[in-house]
C-alpha cells in the first residue's frame, strides 16, 4: 500500500508525561482520515511533530515512502504539508490577502508586489468554493472567514497534505456545514487531509478512515463506514459513553434570576447589541440562550456578570438588584461563571493550577496567614478539587495551566465554580472543543446542579445541548429574545429558524 504520509513509531514526551507513545498513523493519498481522541490524548502533539514545531525523541516521519526530517514549519511546507491551527494564526492588523502571502510574498526591486498574488487567491477562492474578501481585516470578519483565510494560506504555499486542527470548535452549525464541503472539494481535487476532532457526527459525515488515540497510545483505525459512532466513542474513551442526556423531571423552584429591560448599547456604533432583554430562570431549572454567534449573547452574559455596565434594566438574584455591583460582589451573591473563552477570561495560564483553583477564594480567611497566602491550605485545597473533579495534568497542582489540555483546562475552571456553591452557575459554551466524554461528564455536572436546585443559565451554540440539556430554551437574534420554547417540543429545523430570525416566537418572561 502507498502512503503519501507515514509517522511511525512516534514517541513524544513533555515533563511528567508521554503525550505521544509509539504511536503510527498513515495517510493514504486522496482520502480523509480522521485522528480521533479525547482532549489530552495526543493528537495535536502527533499534528505538531509533523509539522515540525516538536521533534520526536523516537520514531520517523516518511513522504511518499522516503525519511525525510521535519525540523520546523518551512520544512513542512517544502516537503507540501500545510496545518490549520485550532488557535488560528493570523495577524489581525493585516488584510486577508496580506495573512494568506505572509512569509512567501513577490517582491518587485524590493518593493511589494500583490496583483499577482491576489489574482491567484482570488482563482482559488473560486475553484474551492472558499469566498473571501481579500482587503478585509481580520480584525473585522467572521471566524468562519478567518477559517477560510488559514486554509487559502495552505492552498497558496500549494500544499497537498492538509492538516485541519479541530477545524470546527468555533464554527456555527452552517459554518461547519460549509467547511465540510470545503475538504470533500479539496480532496476531490486531488489533496490529502488529515482531520483531528473529536465529534463523531463530522467524522461520519465526511471521513473515509479514522485512527483513535487513547492517553497517547494508538488503539487503531476502522473504516469509518462500518464503525457505528457507540463504536468509536467506546474506543476513544475506552468506555461505553452516553450519547443521551439522562434528565430526570424536576418541578423549578422560586424565581433565581429576574431580568428585565437589560439594554447594552456597542460603544462605537451606539446600536442595542443586548436590546431590552427580560427572562427568569428558576431553582432546579437549566435555561439555554442559544443562537448564532455575535447575536448578543457574549454582551448578554458580560452584563450579567459584571464585565461591562448595562446602559438599562435590571439584574435581580434572589430579590436583589446587582446590575451595579463589582464581579466579586455578584460572587458573594451567589452567582458563578464558567465563561465562553477559557483563555482570555477563564484561566491565568502562566500560574499553576492551584493558583488558578483558588482565584475567586484568595482572599478567603482560611487561605491567608498575616496577611500572606497559605500555600499548604491552597494546595491541599486544589489536591481536594482535582481528585473530585477528575483534573488530569502532568504534575498535580504544580503544573502550569497552558501546559494542560483544553478538556483538562474547562475542568478545573467548572471545579473552582461549582465548588463555591452558587446558587446560580452562567455556563457559556462549557463544552465548546471538548469529547464525548468531557462533554457527558460536564452535562451530568451541571444536571447534579439542577438537582441540587441550582439556577442554571447555559448560553450554546450546539443545537444537541440546547435541545438535550435544556429545560427551557431562549432564542436569541440581534440583540433580542426572539422565542421561548420548550425542548420537547420543537425541532432542530424551527429552532434553526428562529435562531436565523426568519421565524418568532411567542416569549414569555
Amino acid at each position: 500500500m502507498d502512503y503519501i504520509i507515514e509517522m511511525v513509531g512516534i514517541t513524544k514526551r513533555f515533563p511528567g508525561i508521554v503525550a505521544n507513545d509509539n504511536i503510527t498513523l498513515q495517510l493514504k493519498k486522496g482520502e480523509i482520515h480522521a485522528l480521533l481522541g479525547e482532549n489530552g490524548a495526543g493528537k495535536s502533539t502527533l499534528m505538531s511533530v509533523l509539522f515540525g514545531l516538536y521533534q520526536p525523541e523516537e520514531g520517523v516521519i516518511k513522504k511518499d515512502g522516503e525519511v525525510v526530517k521535519v525540523n520546523g514549519p518551512n520544512d513542512a511546507t517544502k516537503l507540501g504539508i500545510g496545518m490549520v491551527h485550532q488557535h488560528f494564526k493570523l495577524v489581525h492588523n493585516f488584510t486577508v490577502l496580506e495573512n494568506i502571502v505572509l512569509g512567501c510574498e513577490t517582491t518587485k526591486r524590493g518593493l511589494l508586489s500583490m496583483d499577482e498574488a491576489r489574482e491567484k487567491v482570488v482563482a482559488f477562492s473560486k475553484e474551492y468554493g472558499l469566498e473571501i474578501e481579500p482587503d478585509a481585516l481580520i480584525s473585522d470578519i467572521t471566524v468562519g472567514m478567518q477559517q477560510r483565510t488559514e486554509i487559502l494560506k495552505m492552498l497558496y504555499r500549494e500544499n497537498e497534505i492538509l492538516i485541519f486542527d479541530e477545524p470546527t470548535a468555533v464554527l456555527t452549525p452552517q459554518e461547519i456545514d460549509d467547511l465540510m464541503n470545503i475538504m470533500k472539494n479539496l480532496v476531490a481535487q486531488g489533496k490529502s487531509i488529515l482531520f483531528i476532532t473529536h465529534k463523531l457526527n463530522e467524522i461520519k459525515a465526511v471521513a473515509d478512515r479514522c485512527s483513535v488515540l487513547r492517553k497517547g497510545k494508538y488503539i487503531g483505525t476502522v473504516d469509518v463506514a462500518e464503525a457505528s459512532k457507540e463504536e468509536l466513542s467506546e474506543m476513544m474513551v475506552g468506555r461505553k459513553v452516553s450519547l443521551e442526556v439522562d434528565k430526570p423531571e424536576m418541578e423549578p423552584g422560586e424565581v433565581i434570576l429576574e431580568v428585565s429591560g437589560l439594554t447594552v448599547k456597542n460603544k462605537i456604533t451606539g446600536k442595542n447589541v443586548v436590546d431590552n432583554v427580560g427572562f427568569r430562570v428558576r431553582a432546579g431549572e437549566i435555561v439555554c440562550v442559544a443562537g448564532i454567534d455575535g447575536n448578543g449573547q457574549s454582551e448578554l452574559v458580560y452584563a450579567l456578570s459584571g464585565l461591562v455596565k448595562p446602559d438599562a434594566g435590571s439584574i435581580v438574584i434572589n430579590g436583589k438588584e446587582i446590575s451595579h455591583e463589582t464581579v466579586r460582589a455578584r460572587g458573594g451573591d451567589g452567582m458563578a461563571h464558567i465563561p465562553e473563552d477559557r483563555h482570555k477570561h477563564g484561566l491565568v495560564l502562566d500560574y499553576n493550577l492551584a493558583y488558578n483553583l483558588v482565584l475567586q477564594r484568595y482572599f478567603e480567611p482560611k487561605f491567608q496567614k498575616h496577611g500572606f497566602l497559605d500555600y499548604g491550605e491552597v494546595f491541599a485545597y486544589a489536591d481536594t478539587l482535582i481528585e473530585n473533579f477528575d483534573i488530569r495534568s502532568g504534575q498535580g497542582a504544580k503544573t502550569v495551566v497552558r501546559a494542560m489540555s483544553g478538556g483538562n483546562q474547562q475542568k478545573a475552571i467548572i471545579a473552582r465554580e461549582i465548588d463555591r456553591d452558587p446558587k446560580l452557575l452562567i455556563a457559556v459554551q462549557p463544552t465548546r472543543g471538548l469529547d464525548v466524554g468531557a462533554i457527558e461528564y460536564i452535562h451530568e455536572r451541571l444536571i447534579e446542579e439542577r438537582g441540587k436546585g441550582k439556577g442554571i443559565l447555559l448560553v450554546s451554540l450546539e443545537l444537541e445541548e440546547a435541545l438535550g440539556v435544556s429545560d427551557r430554551t431562549l432564542v436569541i437574534f440581534e440583540g433580542q429574545i426572539v422565542a421561548d420554547v420548550d425542548p420537547k417540543e420543537v425541532t432542530y429545523q424551527e429552532l434553526g429558524l428562529y435562531m436565523a430570525g426568519s421565524k418568532r416566537g411567542e416569549v414569555v418572561s
